[in-house]
């Protein structure tokens, strides 16, 4: 047996050192992307979709229908920073958010181990969106620590308001939902400022993460409100996964936000817009927003019952209700 089990893992060995390495691997197309925490943007007649990844993935399409998966990672050189800042840190690099704003492509990405708070949010910026383009790294924005923050630096959108100033959104678990002002170079106008808004139970730390539940936020602007689409429960367990996107809105971008029943989201609140229908999805969540064209489209990961939990892209189309709360519909 011994000698069958030492033959084995010989053979799988030599298999895994004749498989063509991360940059060597050819693209693909197909009309079922399997991505997780996506983000999207648009330019020059091409779809972009960034998810979580080595490098970070990236995948186009013409029409969000049929996705071409790049070979490489978006980040082909991982900033040295992000081993000093978080020692677990490889290049598996989670939920990163796209943003064009004053003539240039921003990009953050969160730099984290599971389960832990010891993470950091990075900024790179280009001229140019396309699958080679050459990120300049902008260092840190924010980084949390164990036991010195009961807050977690992962899962990062920038909003611009109404006046053209800059706020981030972060956070997981621990403390909830963090905000905070950016300055004209995208960090922190006033580092360790933000304010808690959104939260499912207790805003102080916990031993357990699991307490608060809550994590991915992303603020979209429509109608004079800014809703706050926030992830609930636990992802990333197949189909044990329990993931819901639950939303509020507020006249400020700094809240409160507020949900259909008036709640506050940083007392517990939130209306649930999407979850799994136990039919195509388990469960759905880390959710994104976007006016293209003439269509408001809301995007997630859904993990898929078909595919024995795998997580998929879902899209669907934001209709709005005559009081201004978004609702779902398949395109």
């Amino acid at each position: 047996m011994r000698i069958l089990i030492a033959t084995a893992l010989l053979a799988c060995s030599t298999l895994a050192a004749a498989q063509p390495s991360f940059h060597q691997r050819r693209a693909f197309s197909t009309d079922t992307a399997m991505v997780h925490d996506p983000v999207m943007a648009y330019d020059h007649g091409l779809y972009y979709m960034m998810s979580t990844g080595h490098g970070i993935q990236l995948m186009t399409s013409p029409d969000r229908k049929t996705w071409t998966m790049v070979p490489h990672g978006v980040i082909t050189d991982i900033p040295a920073w992000t081993h000093d800042s978080v020692p677990e840190f490889k290049r598996h690099i989670w939920a990163p958010d796209l943003l064009r704003w004053h003539g240039k492509w921003w990009l953050t990405y969160s730099c984290s181990s599971f389960a832990k708070n010891t993470s950091a949010i990075g900024l790179m910026c280009a001229d140019t969106l396309s699958a080679d383009t050459h990120w300049e790294d902008r260092g840190a924005v924010v980084c949390s620590q164990r036991l010195r923050d009961n807050w977690n630096a992962i899962d990062s959108n920038i909003i611009i308001d109404e006046n053209d100033q800059p706020w981030m959104t972060w956070g997981s678990f621990w403390g909830g939902i963090q905000l905070a002002r950016l300055d004209s170079t995208l960090h922190l106008a006033q580092p360790r400022q933000q304010k808690v808004i959104a939260a499912r139970f207790s805003p102080a730390l916990q031993s357990e993460p699991g307490v608060n539940a809550i994590e991915a936020p992303f603020i979209f602007r429509h109608g004079g409100y800014y809703y706050l689409f926030v992830s609930f429960d636990f992802c990333c367990r197949g189909m044990e996964s329990t993931y819901r996107v639950a939303v509020g809105r507020s006249k400020q971008v700094d809240g409160p936000y507020l949900d259909a029943t008036g709640k506050d989201l940083a007392k517990g609140g939130g209306t649930v817009v999407f979850e799994g229908d136990k039919k195509e999805f388990e469960a759905a969540g880390h959710s994104a927003a976007y006016h293209f064209g003439d269509t408001d489209l809301f995007i997630c990961h859904g993990y898929a019952i078909d595919k024995g939990g795998a997580s998929i892209l879902v899209q669907r189309r934001i209709v709005w209700t005559e009081d201004g709360w978004p609702t779902l519909v398949e395109e």
